[in-house]
């Protein structure tokens, strides 16, 4: 789970690297925190999808079903 002093340290992180580069630890750390990230975000995504339902002309409901890309 991603925090909001997590969320406001990327964008130290972000504005720094814009302005004068970053350390190779703070480099990591930008890339840690942003997997975290992407991961709540997808996580989030996710658990939204899970309750979409959709309802049918005919009045029927159905869930959202997951689909298998190959």
């Amino acid at each position: 789970m991603i925090t909001e002093d997590d969320i406001k340290r990327i964008n130290e992180l972000h504005h720094k690297s814009k302005n004068e580069g970053l350390t190779e630890e703070e480099k990591q750390e930008q890339q840690k925190l942003r997997a975290a990230y992407v991961e709540t975000m997808r996580n989030h995504i996710r658990t939204h999808l899970d309750n979409v339902v959709i309802q049918r002309p005919d009045g029927s409901r159905e869930k959202l079903k997951k689909k298998d890309i190959e």
